[in-house]
C-alpha cells in the first residue's frame, strides 16, 4: 500500500512572498547541478525574490538547465570545478559583500556550512548559528516557527540562548512583534532527571533578566501544551504561551527534525527554512523540498536580510 503524495497547503507562504517581493537579494546559489535545486533558484528569480549567481561547474549547471528546460542565458554563472570550491567561493562572495545571501544547491549541508563557518570567510558573528523552519499547516491557525532541527545536535544552555534569540529575530523579520516561545520537553515539570526541563527553566529566567529579548518565553512544556488550547484547559496549565505558541524550541536536533518531518508528511505542512546567526541569511533547502518550500525559503531570506540591515 503506497502513501499519498505530499501536498502543500493552498497558497503556501503567499503572505511571506507578498511581503518580500520587490526586495530581490543577490544570492549565491551553491553547486546547483541538478534539476530541482536549479529550478528552485530560477522560480525564486521569477517571483522577484532573488537575483541568483550560480556557483559551480558551468557544464553541469547547463546540463541541469537543459534537463529542466530552463533558460539561464541571462543569469550570472561563476564556474568552479567542484562542490567544495563552490561553497568556498560563495562564502567568500558573501563575506566581501558581493552577495547578500547564500542558497544551498546539490551539496551536502555539512560541506556548505563548513565554508560558512570558516573564519576566513568573514561570516561569523558573536552568535552561534542555528536553523529555523517556518511551517504552515492546515492543522494550526498561524505560521509555526521551529528551531533547531538542522544545525546544532545537542546544544548546551549557552547555545540554546543564541538559538532562541536568533529565532525571535526571524519572527520579528516576518512581522510577529512579540513571538510566544514554547521551550519543549517531555513534561511541563522541572525534573532534574530530564536535563532539557532544567535548561528550559534557566532560559525562562534568562528572559526575565533580559539576556533574551523580544519574545515571551515559557517552558518546559510538552508539545500538546504548546499548540493545543484544549490540552491547556484539560491539564489546567497556566501559561502566557500554552496553546498558542509562535515558536517551538526543541531540546535536540533529532527532536526538531522529527517534528518538522511529521508535520510535513502527516499534517499537510509546508516548511521554509533558513540558517540564522551569520552575517547573511543561508537558505538551506532539502533535496525533497517542494517548489513552494524553496520559494518560501527565499522569501524568508529577503525579509530576514532586510531586518538585519535595519537592526545592525
Amino acid at each position: 500500500m503506497s502513501s499519498s503524495p505530499r501536498i502543500d497547503p493552498p497558497n503556501a507562504f503567499k503572505s511571506l512572498i507578498d511581503k518580500a517581493t520587490g526586495n530581490a537579494v543577490r544570492t549565491a546559489v551553491v553547486h546547483p547541478v541538478e534539476r530541482l535545486s536549479l529550478s528552485g533558484a530560477m522560480e525564486a528569480r521569477e517571483a522577484g525574490l532573488i537575483e541568483p549567481v550560480l556557483v559551480g561547474p558551468q557544464d553541469k549547471i547547463q546540463a541541469a538547465a537543459d534537463e529542466a528546460g530552463l533558460d539561464i542565458s541571462g543569469v550570472e554563472v561563476l564556474s568552479v570545478p567542484h562542490s567544495h570550491d563552490a561553497a568556498a567561493k560563495a562564502a567568500k562572495l558573501a563575506g566581501e559583500g558581493e552577495v547578500g545571501a547564500l542558497m544551498k544547491g546539490a551539496i551536502h549541508t555539512n560541506e556548505l556550512m563548513q565554508a560558512v563557518i570558516d573564519r576566513s570567510a568573514g561570516l561569523r558573528t558573536e552568535r552561534r548559528m542555528s536553523h529555523a523552519f517556518v511551517m504552515e499547516t492546515p492543522a494550526y491557525p498561524k505560521p509555526l516557527l521551529m528551531t533547531d532541527g538542522a544545525i546544532n545536535i545537542a546544544p548546551d544552555l549557552k547555545t540554546k540562548r543564541d538559538i532562541i534569540q536568533n529565532v525571535i529575530d526571524l519572527a520579528h523579520a516576518i512581522g510577529i512583534a512579540e513571538p510566544l516561545v514554547a521551550i519543549l520537553s517531555a513534561t511541563e515539570e522541572v525534573d532534574p532527571n530530564i536535563p532539557s526541563t532544567v535548561d528550559a527553566a534557566a532560559l525562562c529566567k534568562m528572559g526575565d533578566r533580559r539576556q533574551i529579548t523580544g519574545g515571551v518565553l515559557d517552558g518546559p512544556m510538552a508539545f500538546d501544551l504548546a499548540v493545543s488550547a484544549e490540552s491547556v484547559a484539560t491539564k489546567r496549565f497556566v501559561s502566557p504561551v500554552g496553546g498558542q505558541a509562535d515558536v517551538l524550541m526543541v531540546p535536540t536536533l533529532e527532536a526538531g527534525n522529527m517534528i518538522a518531518k511529521q508535520l510535513d508528511y502527516l499534517a499537510g505542512a509546508a516548511a521554509a527554512g533558513l540558517v540564522l546567526g551569520a552575517r547573511v541569511p543561508v537558505i538551506l533547502t532539502s533535496r525533497s523540498d517542494s517548489a513552494a518550500e524553496r520559494v518560501g525559503s527565499c522569501a524568508l531570506a529577503c525579509l530576514y536580510g532586510k531586518w538585519m540591515e535595519q537592526n545592525r
